[in-house]
């Protein structure tokens, strides 16, 4: 039983960023305000807030560093009605590995990730961070963890493993994929929408600055694009994706590139931003291609690896039914969705280009072997909806 007016709070922290919302728990999650702390540690650090009533604040704030932005937000929080009824946080947590649900954070979760901090550098430390200062600022206050690998812990053995020594593979070095929380509010969202067809063969496509995919078959993640870390996978707005390891071999040995530099290479030199050299974002180079063939380069080859991996996991699941379009690029950008599934009519693809140019739910045609949808997505409510479950548990 929850107690009355009880309300939570969510957090989504980042290396420059810390997302927030806050629900009323006792009210299937009703969102009383969401906001963002952005480009943190930078000259033009902005903190947003949109409340229930659709108003909205912007302004710029001063935290030379992440702790610094983390103890605004606390102290932001503290001032705003409702908040001295949160019952519990829930969080975020990029790296959970096989952990295969949402758990209370305890001393000894909170000493288990950070012994695997260096796996995820650019996430995992300020997630820890902003827990420790959650336990400090607000004590009492029960924490949850909820992590993006748990949705993939469903993931087939041979889909799991790297080809390199076993002895790696003993101590945890394998695919994990990542971007669980939107794929389980997305198959949610396609079990109330389409009923039992949900359950069939279905690709989702959480194209975004961060990008990556999952196949999924009876509801459960038989395959995805990224694998032991985030930089996996598609090309992303800053990251690589999949790259050759002597890559690494010949940067390191000619270039004089250390371990530290490369993991920022791959992370937020590379994918659009580096082969356009203009941008990571999707819309920018757009409206670039048709004067830059560097962004065009990069447009067409965030197109090309999409539809390869749609092929690939059409062999996984043994066909398609069901494609989903979410994310960033993959909600907004009906020119990438077109250029994608143009050519896969062999495969059942067949676009509505009206429904497709209005942003519809079906942007596929009527008569089309599969189904091709577009779903946005809430990581947030997910981790609301997680943490809520977890709380009611532990209040039984």
């Amino acid at each position: 039983m929850l107690p009355e007016n009880s309300n939570l709070l969510t957090i989504n922290g980042g290396s420059t960023s810390i997302k927030f919302a806050m629900y009323e728990m006792a009210k299937d999650s009703i969102l009383i305000f969401s906001g963002s702390i952005d480009r943190i540690a930078s000259d033009n650090t902005v903190f947003n807030v949109t409340y229930e009533n659709k108003e909205k604040e912007s302004f710029e704030v001063y935290t030379p560093g992440f702790y610094e932005a983390a103890i605004f937000l606390i102290l932001w929080l503290k001032k705003q009605p409702g908040f001295d009824r949160v019952q519990c946080i829930g969080h975020r947590i990029v790296y959970g590995m096989n952990h295969a649900k949402a758990e209370i954070i305890s001393t000894s979760l909170l000493k288990e990730l950070k012994k695997i901090s260096d796996y995820d550098p650019d996430h995992l430390p300020a997630e820890i961070a902003i827990i420790e200062l959650f336990k400090s600022r607000c004590a009492g206050v029960l924490q949850i963890a909820c992590f993006d690998t748990s949705f993939h812990a469903t993931l087939p053995r041979i889909a799991k493993i790297l080809p390199i020594p076993r002895r790696f593979d003993n101590v945890g070095i394998q695919r994990y994929g990542f971007h669980g929380l939107s794929y389980a509010y997305l198959m949610e969202e396609l079990k109330k929408k389409i009923g039992v067809e949900a359950n069939g063969r279905v690709i989702l496509a959480h194209l975004g600055t961060g990008t990556s995919m999952a196949a999924v078959k009876d509801g459960k993640s038989t395959d995805t694009t990224m694998g032991f870390t985030p930089a996996g996978g598609c090309v992303m707005g800053t990251r690589s994706g999949d790259l050759d390891p002597g890559v690494a071999w010949y940067m390191m040995n000619s270039e004089g590139i250390n371990t530290k530099q490369f993991n920022h290479l791959i992370n937020h030199e590379a994918g659009l931003l580096g082969i356009s050299e203009t941008s990571a974002d999707m819309q920018d180079l757009l409206q670039k291609e048709n004067s830059d063939e560097r962004a065009a380069e990069a447009v067409a080859l965030f197109c090309y690896q999409i539809k390869k991996w749609i092929g690939s996991f059409m062999v996984v699941l043994g066909g398609l039914d069901v494609l989903v379009f979410s994310g960033g690029i993959g909600e907004n950008a009906p020119i990438i969705r077109s250029r994608i599934c143009k050519g896969l009519e062999f495969a059942g693809i067949d676009l509505d280009e009206d429904q497709n140019e209005q942003n519809g739910f079906q942007i596929s045609k009527a008569d089309s072997k599969v189904k091709v949808l577009v779903i946005p997505t809430n990581e947030e409510l997910m981790i609301a909806k997680c943490a809520t479950d977890l709380y009611k548990e532990f209040k039984k």
